[in-house]
């Protein structure tokens, strides 16, 4: 029996810490945001397109993107419209800068309090590449009192106000069943986010949250500001501190009890270099290399 659902969708604007350069590190050893182009977190991706599959499947679902940083991660709110997402919440406010994940699994799950309390499913990728601690997801299914299931790979069934999910683990692949409401993470190793729609990036290119605008301007100062009148989900929503009702003993810095001391970069370099065929004499002494500096074995 199919069921609409109420799903929340976890995402991140991350910087591209694949292309890291010598300038990606500030003297404070914090990252250098400014240095390295802003993308979509990848796992966050993956969970969008499980949330999108599950719109597809059960009418009348809805899935809504809630993300938290400066006014330039609305876009990552917009690349999720493109793709079927109906809406999203950009949650900023300077209280929320220098979050660890405590901090921001607290804001996070406050926010979802607020704008989705009747929430069935929230949806997130397992970790973003600019942290790689996979604790938010976790974190905020503790503070919402929700059942967990991480390493997600594939929802098999959600009905009955039950959902079946493939999770990979190490060792192998686990098959686990759960009430709603519930919290996914999903790995990148789940199905890739179906492409931009056309249509829908001509219906949303315009959509924009008021964190965007510029000083001392509102929609009605932008060209085609008659389009904003007309269109409200032209208008994304935003949430500060104190929209949602926020402790702020908990959010930032005051709420972060992880403090990063340095951060290096490292080069590896190889020391030696050897060439091997395919014999056999060549693929035997290689392994019994291996097994004597225990690499192996």
């Amino acid at each position: 029996m199919c069921m609409s659902l109420k799903i929340v969708v976890l995402a991140k604007q991350v910087p591209d810490t694949r292309n890291v350069g010598p300038d990606a590190m500030t003297p404070e050893g914090t990252v250098n945001r400014s240095a390295l182009p802003a993308i979509f977190n990848p796992e966050d991706l993956n969970a969008l397109e499980q949330a999108l599959r599950l719109k597809d499947q059960n009418p009348g679902t809805t899935v809504t993107v809630l993300t938290m940083g400066p006014g330039r991660a609305a876009e990552v709110i917009r690349e999720a419209m493109y793709r079927g997402a109906d809406g999203g919440y950009l949650l900023t406010d300077r209280a929320f800068a220098g979050a660890d994940t405590l901090a921001t699994s607290y804001a996070l799950a406050t926010a979802i309090k607020h704008v989705q309390p009747d929430v069935d499913l929230i949806i997130g990728g397992r970790q973003a590449i600019d942290g790689d601690t996979a604790q938010v997801g976790p974190q905020v299914a503790e503070k919402l009192g929700l059942n967990q299931i991480t390493y997600s790979e594939e929802i098999l069934s959600c009905k009955d106000g039950k959902i079946v999910v493939k999770r990979h683990i190490d060792g192998g692949v686990e098959t686990v069943e759960s009430p709603l409401p519930c919290v996914l993470t999903v790995n990148g190793s789940a199905a890739p986010c179906r492409p931009r729609n056309a249509k829908l990036v001509m219906k949303f290119k315009r959509a924009k949250a008021p964190m965007e605008l510029a000083p001392e301007t509102t929609f009605a100062d932008l060209p085609y500001a008659d389009q904003y009148e007309k269109k409200p989900y032209l208008k994304l929503g935003q949430l500060s501190c104190a929209d949602v009702n926020a402790d702020l003993q908990q959010c930032g810095l005051a709420g972060s009890p992880t403090k990063v001391k340095t951060v290096q970069n490292i080069v590896f370099k190889a020391k030696e270099s050897k060439v091997l065929t395919g014999s056999d004499e060549d693929v035997n002494g290689l392994i019994q290399e291996l097994l004597a500096n225990h690499t192996i074995g």
